[in-house]
């Protein structure tokens, strides 16, 4: 009995001894402490984050002294893969060149504040010190308050939602005119296609909101694409094009599109011969530039049409500016919950969504449930060939998504409610009552805003 108490009290010794070495050691530099930035907030920021959750969010952690312990390296591991999942804090934390902090990080730390669920309790359990004070808390949020509005708050907002985690859209771009009315015409135009029979609007027509409402699109040839057709609207504020993010731009995208086998299947030197035969198009191109007829010409064009499809003066646009009777009171807590339940950690900024790659069954195995994976299920991966990268896509975005089915890269339900309950299961973890759903299914109707006007001519 007695070597069973004393085998008792040096068992708990050791487990004590770890939080007591974590507090004694502290935590060493990390990722942050060394990042650039003239904004004082940020850097305070940069600090709180490395200390209290890099060790999860991170490739490159601090790990402490029992890491290659027998059990301790698997525990650790596991909560590190599980993070990275989630946001990997080294990378998206630093502002690109010239730019601010990733909108997307600002939501994800956003939510983990409201919700008080990081870091997760057995990890408070050995690190004592890593739970964020409210003195933590108050500067993140000051911080993601002060940067929403000066970088991501959109024109004509009203003051209360200046620091909100979606916005309005603009309701108009300056653009080339004349070069958005000839991207208009050569994007109806078929002989952009190996078959002259497949143009831009076959598989993103306007009257379809930007989409063919196919499961997969019908390309040249009577191909069947891989993946289903996003919506062509409001694509100037994607942070990437296509699923995987193949196109940083919308100048690759066209590029991509026109020569894409699996799309339309054309050469340039064939499309620029069609063309230069079309007396009348082929003056419209001098009057844009005095080039004439070009790949870079038509690619600009589309580009510039491209960019003036914008959809605002929704619901949804009109109480962010301002209008409280814009929504209904079900509307208003549709959002409420849309945000409470993590959705906007994903669905942000002006057009809810396109500015991130996410993992398709973050929280479930989608892949697994459905039954198979295909090559092109594999998203981002297939581009950047990183492991960690797999199953990730570009998120969609939710403006006009009730007019957009086929949901999914894999076009796998036109049921909205189904989709957005696949969400709640496989993303956020299945939080949504019924009513819940009733409510969030409300709010995203409030999302379909003004079909755009053709360019003026």
């Amino acid at each position: 009995m007695k070597r069973a108490s004393i085998l008792v009290v040096v068992v708990f010794l050791l487990i004590l001894a770890v939080p007591i070495a974590n507090l004694v050691v502290g935590v060493p530099d990390h990722a942050l402490s060394q990042l650039a930035s003239s904004d004082p907030r940020t850097l305070q920021a940069a600090a709180i984050l490395g200390r209290k959750c890099l060790n999860c969010h991170s490739t490159e952690p601090n790990l402490p002294f029992y890491a290659k312990f027998p059990g301790a390296s698997q525990l650790i591991q596991a909560d590190i893969r599980a993070g990275l999942r989630h946001v990997d804090l080294a990378t998206a934390l630093p502002a690109p060149p010239g730019g601010p902090v990733l909108e997307v990080a600002l939501a994800r730390i956003e939510h983990v504040l409201e919700q008080g669920s990081m870091p997760p309790l057995r990890y408070q359990l050995l690190h004592w010190t890593s739970g964020l004070s409210s003195d933590d808390e108050e500067k993140l949020f000051v911080w993601i308050g002060a940067l929403r509005e000066k970088h991501y708050a959109s024109a004509g907002v009203a003051e209360p939602f200046r620091s909100e985690v979606v916005q309005p859209l603009p309701g108009w771009l300056e653009l080339d005119a004349k070069k958005a009315a000839l991207g208009e015409d050569l994007y109806h135009d078929p002989r952009l296609s190996g078959d002259d029979a497949t143009s831009c609007a076959t598989c993103h027509a306007l009257e379809k909101a930007g989409t063919d409402r196919l499961r997969f699109s019908r390309a040249v040839g009577g191909r069947t694409a891989a993946l289903n057709a996003p919506t062509t609207l409001n694509a100037q504020f994607q942070f990437a094009h296509s699923w995987d993010g193949r196109a940083a731009t919308l100048e690759e995208q066209a590029v991509s599109h026109i020569t894409d086998p699996a799309a339309m299947g054309a050469t340039w030197s064939e499309v620029v011969v069609k063309l230069e035969k079309d007396t009348a198009l082929a003056e419209a191109f001098r009057a844009v530039d005095p080039g004439g007829i070009t790949q870079q010409g038509i690619v600009g064009a589309l580009a510039e049409y491209a960019r003036s499809l914008l959809t605002p003066g929704c619901a949804l646009d009109g109480y962010l500016q301002g209008d409280a009777s814009a929504l209904t009171e079900d509307e208003k807590e549709g959002l409420r919950i849309f945000k409470a339940s993590g959705c906007a950690t994903c669905h942000c900024g002006n057009i809810l969504g396109g500015r991130s790659f996410e993992i398709m069954g973050l929280r479930r195995d989608y892949f697994g449930l459905r039954g198979d994976v295909r090559e092109a299920d594999n998203g981002r991966y297939n581009v950047t060939g990183l492991e960690a990268d797999r199953f990730r896509f570009k998120v969609p975005t939710l403006r006009n998504i009730a007019e957009t089915p086929p949901y999914f890269h894999d076009g796998s339900t036109s049921d909205l409610r189904a989709a957005v309950r696949t969400m709640d299961s496989h993303q956020v973890g299945g939080r949504l009552s019924e009513l819940d759903l009733d409510r969030v299914m409300k709010f995203l109707r409030t999302l379909t805003g003004k079909m755009p006007a053709p360019p003026e001519r």
